[in-house]
């Protein structure tokens, strides 16, 4: 495999570690927004329970729905990020085996230019 093989695969895998990255990001945000339905559900079921503001079942249900809902995206959402995160070590490996792989040179072994 050449050196500009090597350049364009490590150029590859770092444009996969981006986009696997704004996956984690949005996984992070999915998972806040879950943990904040899944309060706010329980808080408005707690409301409803104790008679609060004269709420009444269909308060109650929709509150069942949000925390049942929350804690289904949360898990599934966390489950993703785990995933992601392992492919971002795998490809994070996998691009400084091949960057060792390429013969670098020092900066100071180079010829001066002058223009």
């Amino acid at each position: 495999m050449t050196e500009d093989d090597l350049t364009d695969e490590i150029s590859d895998i770092e444009d996969r570690i981006e986009a696997l990255a704004e996956i984690a990001e949005r996984c992070r945000k999915y998972i806040l927004a879950s943990k904040i339905a899944i309060g706010g559900g329980g808080a408005l079921l707690l409301i409803t329970i104790l008679g609060l503001f004269g709420t009444g079942l269909t308060a109650a249900l929709g509150s069942i729905a949000l925390v049942l809902g929350g804690i289904v995206s949360l898990g599934s959402n966390i489950s993703t990020l785990q995933q992601t995160e392992s492919a971002i070590g795998a490809a994070e490996a996998l691009r400084a085996q091949l960057i060792g792989r390429i013969d670098l040179r020092v900066v100071e072994d180079t010829p001066l230019k002058l223009v």
